[in-house]
């Protein structure tokens, strides 16, 4: 027997931070975060760091369980209101990631707009002769339109570094009076309509469900690109795929999905001008040794009884 706390990871931290985790806790890592398996494990918890989608009643067992910590920023994965109801405090790191995201849109960005992956291939198949004609095709981030709705912490880092690559910035969120200096407030009509590239970097809620649709897309520019590094639900991904094929839109980045894991049989395997990652846009071993320390020092300052600043239900404290 242990007199240790007992800690239910989801999923695997950060190779060096995982040891140090359990020279303090007992560590238990579930062997894979179905609903089933988080429900067995998490009855004799008292501590829960949380890298997978949550069940709405993964708490209904939880008779120990007294913090919940997110290995990143978005609380989509866990339901934070019932585990307010519980009187369980529940974190999340903001800024973990902040740096990775930023970088993977810019990527997006190169890679839609340069198209570097096909001259490549087609240097190595082809010939030099066949690979440099690709080039002319190719467009400029300079003087172009970025159109990003959501400007928190990541879309705020990025309006800065496209300002820097000659950008021309565009807002969309719901308090304009917080946009930082050279972002330019826009609806979403504006932001639609005007940007060639438009990051979605908003969190998922009832206002940002499925906010990209079909006559969205449709008052697109036909050479745009859309990127989401935001949740899957934000797009219609059906009307997005259309859009690709008819030649309505330039091209996409998806790191999320509607569905995750993809399973290789989706339709967005087929579709033209698409990149495909697995939501691996704030994930880099920079990002995730930051989000691994993060997680372990909040989640043991809880089990001490001290009060995080960065939990984000604080009023169970009262």
């Amino acid at each position: 027997m242990t007199d240790k706390p007992r800690v239910l990871l989801t999923n695997p931290i950060h190779p060096l931070l995982q040891p140090e985790l359990a020279q303090h806790c007992d560590v238990v890592v579930a062997p894979d975060a179905a609903p089933a398996t988080i429900a067995r494990l998490i009855g004799d918890a008292d501590g829960l760091i949380v890298r997978s989608q949550l069940a709405p009643d993964v708490f209904e067992p939880a008779q120990r369980l007294r913090a919940v910590v997110r290995h990143g920023v978005g609380l989509d994965m866990i339901p934070v209101p019932a585990a307010t109801a519980r009187g369980i405090p529940v974190a999340n790191l903001p800024g973990s990631n902040t740096a990775a995201v930023v970088e993977y849109c810019v990527a997006a960005m190169l890679h839609l707009r340069r198209n570097l992956a096909a001259v490549d291939a087609t240097l190595r198949g082809d010939g030099w002769a066949a690979a440099r004609p690709l080039a002319d095709r190719s467009t400029e981030l300079a003087h172009a339109v970025c159109g990003i709705v959501g400007v928190g912490a990541i879309g705020a880092r990025l309006a800065a570094v496209a300002a820097g690559l000659g950008m021309r910035v565009l807002g969309l969120t719901r308090r304009p009076e917080t946009l930082p200096p050279g972002v330019e407030a826009a609806s979403k009509e504006e932001l639609f309509a005007q940007a060639d590239v438009i990051v979605l970097c908003c969190p998922l809620n009832e206002q940002t469900r499925g906010l990209v649709d079909a006559p969205t897309l449709a008052a697109m520019k036909p050479d745009a690109l859309l990127i989401n590094v935001s949740r899957g639900a934000v797009i219609d991904t059906a009307s997005v795929l259309q859009a690709l094929r008819l030649g309505r839109l330039g091209g996409a980045a998806l790191d999320v999905h509607d569905r995750q894991p993809l399973t290789g049989q989706e339709p967005v395997f087929d579709a033209p001008n698409l990149l495909l990652t697995p939501h691996v846009a704030g994930i880099t071993g920079t990002s995730l040794h930051a989000m691994s320390r993060g997680a372990v020092d909040t989640l043991l300052a809880l089990l001490r009884g001290q009060r995080p600043a960065n939990v984000v239900n604080p009023e169970i404290f009262r």
